[in-house]
């Protein structure tokens, strides 16, 4: 991005939930690179945390990481409280926090603690930071939900999971026409299979290589990849983007 460019978003806040690693920590680096100040949330990976934070202070942008479980709306409300009083006040919010399943699950075999645990974390998370910033981003902010690409392929084993994203879309749609004349705009991106540490977990060159070529780009997104679109949807130039899901996947569905 530009000198200019970046000047003009050197007083933007985002918060990242979710940022300690993957696609978060990719999105993390990535609005810092175009001068936005970037809380790095975690809950329990506190070094890696700290490393995205010196990645992006090592590159003279500026970060600080704050723990907070999305589940607790207590700790929410907190984690924004705290970025105001670091950088004054929080423009961009990024819902990148969120759990996949241990594998395929078929929705006869998930039991009562699988199935709280994601929507605990997926749906009510996204509902706790979304709640906590209608009270508190600036007008002119941006909201960016993460739901899956899941929902389009509708893969069996994945019913639950797939579910919590659905509503995450309908939360952003809907979410977005009620924060009506405060020029916030609300979308969501929704990935297919990343290469990323929890993905590649407990998966055969075989399964990764598989999952690859079922994409028409024939190989898996990068982090990079996702935090691109994050950072154009967060920018003035997706202005006129609002209440919308954008499918980044390589073409898979």
């Amino acid at each position: 991005m530009s000198t200019q460019a970046n000047h003009a978003q050197a007083a933007k806040v985002a918060i990242v939930t979710g940022a300690s690693r993957g696609i978060g920590a990719a999105i993390a680096q990535r609005l810092a690179a175009d001068g936005i100040a970037v809380v790095v949330n975690y809950a329990g990976r506190e070094a890696d945390a700290l490393a995205v934070v010196e990645s992006i202070q090592a590159a003279g942008g500026r970060a600080a990481a704050i723990r907070a479980d999305v589940t607790v709306p207590a700790q929410v409300a907190a984690m924004f409280d705290t970025a105001i009083t670091l950088f004054g006040g929080v423009d961009i919010l990024v819902n990148n926090a969120g759990i996949m399943q241990p594998g395929l699950v078929s929705l006869v075999d998930t039991d009562d603690a699988l199935f709280d645990r994601l929507v605990a974390i997926n749906l009510k998370g996204t509902f706790n930071t979304l709640r906590a910033a209608a009270k508190r981003l600036r007008a002119g902010g941006r909201i960016v939900n993460f739901s899956s690409s899941m929902n389009g392929l509708s893969q069996p084993g994945y019913s639950v999971y797939a579910a919590t994203k659905a509503a995450v879309e309908t939360m952003t749609n809907i979410f977005a026409k009620e924060l009506r004349g405060r020029n916030i705009t609300v979308n969501a991106v929704a990935p297919g299979p990343t290469a990323t540490e929890l993905f590649l977990k407990d998966k055969t060159p075989e399964q990764v290589e598989r999952i690859a070529k079922a994409a028409p780009m024939e190989r898996l997104g990068e982090p990079a990849d996702i935090s691109e679109v994050v950072a154009f949807l967060v920018s003035n130039a997706a202005s006129w983007i609002d209440g919308q899901t954008l499918r980044v996947n390589g073409g898979i569905i």
